[in-house]
């Protein structure tokens, strides 16, 4: 076993519709417990704080860093010790930048509403390319054979990383209850099979099944964004995984740190 992972309530839904019952009356709804997570801080570095952070991904001994806001964004190569930014290119000012992926030595980069995802050489942060996808792009991970897709609702799209076409999709639930679809989610990472999402506007991160899309734990992490708070866009987005060490990072939208993270059930 590794880290240990969760998920977390959230709004809304229409009924379903309910059978009628016969002989016996229907099976009431069954909503398994999902397993509930927070974490501890094992070191914090220092983040650019005008960094929109959309997208992060550990590559080589550091991260690659998607930024937004019109007029802002780019794509980073960000030092994990100090923060810096060894290298950086700007996208053009009618493209606001969403999440990152690196698959088979291409980084891919969504755009909020533009429907392009920019794709570079991931050592250089030459751009090699640009795909057209359907819907908006928010979060953005792999499994080493699709690119994962997040749109801010509760849908997670699984695309041909050449084409960008629509293989497959989940669809998340709080609670794992049809009758709550979780809306908002946001930036993405694959960590040890599962996908890590966090929920846009909330301190939690869920663990979702890639198979089906079931919410297989919470992850409380409320009060790492104390410092940021009274400013509603400076939210929680941001998590990066490497694999090697196993260590997990999360970070914010102009955070002014980084977080080292580990997991722990409550």
């Amino acid at each position: 076993m590794f880290l240990g992972l969760a998920v977390i309530p959230f709004v809304a839904g229409c009924p379903s519709s309910s059978a009628v019952a016969t002989s016996a009356p229907p099976p009431a709804l069954v909503v398994a417990p999902v397993e509930q997570w927070s974490y501890r801080v094992v070191k914090a570095y220092p983040h650019d704080p005008l960094a929109f952070s959309q997208g992060l991904v550990w590559y080589g001994d550091g991260f690659l860093e998607s930024a937004g806001q019109y007029g802002q964004s780019n794509i980073r190569q960000v030092t994990l010790t100090d923060g810096s930014v060894k290298k950086r290119v700007n996208l053009d000012d009618k493209f606001f930048a969403e999440g990152a992926t690196v698959m088979d030595d291409v980084l891919y980069q969504l755009t909020w509403q533009e429907k392009i995802c920019f794709t570079y050489d991931p050592k250089t942060l030459k751009r090699t390319g640009k795909i057209s996808y359907e819907g908006e792009g928010w979060g953005l991970t792999n499994d080493s054979k699709s690119l994962i897709l997040s749109d801010g609702t509760n849908k997670i799209r699984f695309l041909d990383p050449k084409t960008m076409k629509v293989q497959r999709e989940i669809s998340v639930f709080a609670n794992n209850d049809p009758k709550q679809p979780q809306y908002d989610l946001n930036e993405l990472e694959m960590v040890e099979g599962q996908i890590f999402a966090n929920v846009w506007h909330a301190d939690v991160i869920y663990r979702i099944d890639p198979k089906d899309g079931r919410v297989l734990g919470v992850i409380d992490m409320s009060g790492l964004s104390a410092e940021t708070r009274g400013d509603a866009d400076r939210v929680l987005n941001g998590i990066a995984y490497d694999p090697a060490t196993k260590r997990l990072f999360v970070t914010g939208k102009c955070w002014p740190k980084l977080y080292e993270i580990k997991l722990e059930k409550k």
